[in-house]
């Protein structure tokens, strides 16, 4: 009967685990935040606890499990409806590599050596730290880079343009936001990018879903529906 009984605990842990991790999305499985990481222990604990204490019924495991992913819910609603709490709830992306020069500050304060940086290059496929001109730390622990011209494979494009620098877009406005900050690194001005709304009948940066500007192509923007 004692392993009937673990055996029942350990099926309905599965599903209702299972059933949470659908109803919060797939962000919880491919974005591994700092947050993320710290619900996936906790539900974990919670379970594994009461599979394994004879004085934890099935009700206390749908319990913890529930309360728990409401926690997760709430934490996901106030980051989509206010966005400055997404830095500190999910953290910031870091460009670690500017222009082929590695920026030691952002190492120190990511807790990153040069070992572990060769090493998160490496998985995205450049065996060599010259080979990259921007390298950006992602909020789940990744990296992205984007090589220097000519260590990268060529493409169609590149018979009709052949850039002579690397070229960083710059994200202009997120969710109804005006990220200033991007704006004057791009070297423009706040003027310019309301000149540039006004090109497209648009008031207000809120009625912007994403705004991204390319050196050489000009903004890309999307209304919110």
């Amino acid at each position: 009967m004692e392993f009937v009984h673990t055996g029942i605990d350990l099926v309905i842990g599965f599903f209702g685990l299972f059933f949470l991790t659908r109803i919060l999305g797939k962000t919880q499985i491919t974005q591994i935040t700092t947050f993320d990481f710290i619900s996936a222990l906790v539900l974990g604990e919670l379970v594994g606890n009461a599979v394994f204490d004879d004085d934890t019924g099935i009700l206390k495991i749908l319990f913890a499990i529930s309360v728990w992913g409401s926690l997760i819910f709430i934490i996901e609603i106030i980051t989509q409806k206010w966005k400055g709490t997404r830095g500190f709830l999910e953290g910031r992306p870091t460009i670690i590599i500017h222009q082929g020069k590695i920026v030691r500050e952002s190492l120190r304060k990511s807790k990153l050596d040069l070992n572990q940086l060769q090493h998160l290059v490496r998985a995205k496929g450049a065996f060599s730290l010259r080979e990259v001109a921007f390298a950006i730390l992602e909020t789940d622990g990744t990296v992205n880079i984007l090589k220097k011209p000519m260590f990268e494979a060529p493409t169609r494009s590149d018979f009709q343009f052949n850039p002579e620098h690397a070229i960083l877009p710059f994200s202009m406005i997120l969710d109804g936001e005006v990220l200033l900050d991007n704006v004057r690194e791009a070297g423009l001005s706040e003027e310019w990018l309301q000149q540039e709304l006004r090109k497209h009948n648009i008031k207000s940066y809120k009625d912007v879903l994403y705004a991204e500007w390319l050196e050489g192509y000009g903004l890309f923007l999307q209304k919110l529906n």
